[in-house]
């Protein structure tokens, strides 16, 4: 389901909670809304309104860190794409095809990596394969003729081996980093509040003007984790033009 399905069935699911609390009302006998019930009432809500606050705060800062650790990778994986090319336009006209190969190579990466974007512009990122011959193999098959392209292939070797860990650190994570328990919890938690809030008041507009802002204001709050667990996808997506510029 897509970040903004989720939030909007969430938003649906907590107004239907907020009107049942205001049919319950209805009800319920007048002396279970007030004295010591009311003072039970509002120290549950308070209860439950904190630990959805935590998980809140848990589910962002977790989707947040996560969002960064992959915005680093990608950064790394563009700097060490660009140094590598470097160290092969210093190595000399020999290294030529090696450059020709790392070119190559970096269409399909992002096509893998981004794979909505390249499903949307119609290629399959499972066919769309680099060459076999990648850089890496191609810079051990190099043979140095001076001390100077020694120490260039062995940094260009060194470079290629940390842009491969970077990629399988990059494709070894989760499609989606968030943790469907927590945020189907916290739906639940809002339900409850908010259905507490509607059953606690007379009906009247103030209160659904207000009510109406804060589930929009709590949906909104689950659409940015949803999209944050998502950074190769959806509105928040990482960039790739500096990855796909990187040898222009």
């Amino acid at each position: 389901m897509s970040p903004i399905a989720f939030a909007a069935t969430a938003c649906a699911l907590i107004v239907a909670s907020a009107i049942a609390g205001a049919f319950l009302r209805l009800k319920l006998p007048e002396h279970h809304l007030t004295g010591d019930s009311k003072d039970v009432i509002k120290l549950a809500i308070a209860l439950i309104a904190t630990m959805s606050a935590l998980v809140l705060a848990l589910l962002f800062a977790s989707t947040r860190t996560s969002f960064e650790r992959t915005s680093g990778y990608v950064s790394r994986m563009t700097a060490d794409i660009v140094e590598l090319d470097r160290l092969l336009q210093h190595y000399g006209p020999e290294a030529a095809p090696v450059r020709q190969s790392l070119r190559a190579e970096i269409g399909p990466l992002i096509d893998s990596i981004w794979r909505d974007d390249a499903i949307a512009r119609g290629v399959n990122p499972d066919t769309n394969t680099a060459p076999e011959e990648t850089a890496l193999y191609l810079i051990q098959d190099l043979v140095p003729k001076t001390g100077l392209q020694r120490a260039i292939q062995t940094r260009a070797l060194q470079v290629g081996a940390d842009l491969t860990q970077t990629q399988l650190a990059l494709f070894s994570q989760p499609s989606d980093s968030i943790s469907n328990t927590f945020v189907i919890v916290l739906i639940l938690w809002l339900m409850v509040i908010f259905a507490i809030f509607s059953m606690s008041s007379p009906p009247n507009p103030t209160l659904f003007v207000v009510l109406g802002i804060c589930i929009l204001s709590a949906s909104g709050a689950i659409y940015l984790i949803m999209e944050l667990g998502l950074p190769f996808g959806g509105l928040m997506q990482l960039s790739n033009e500096g990855l796909r510029s990187a040898l222009r």
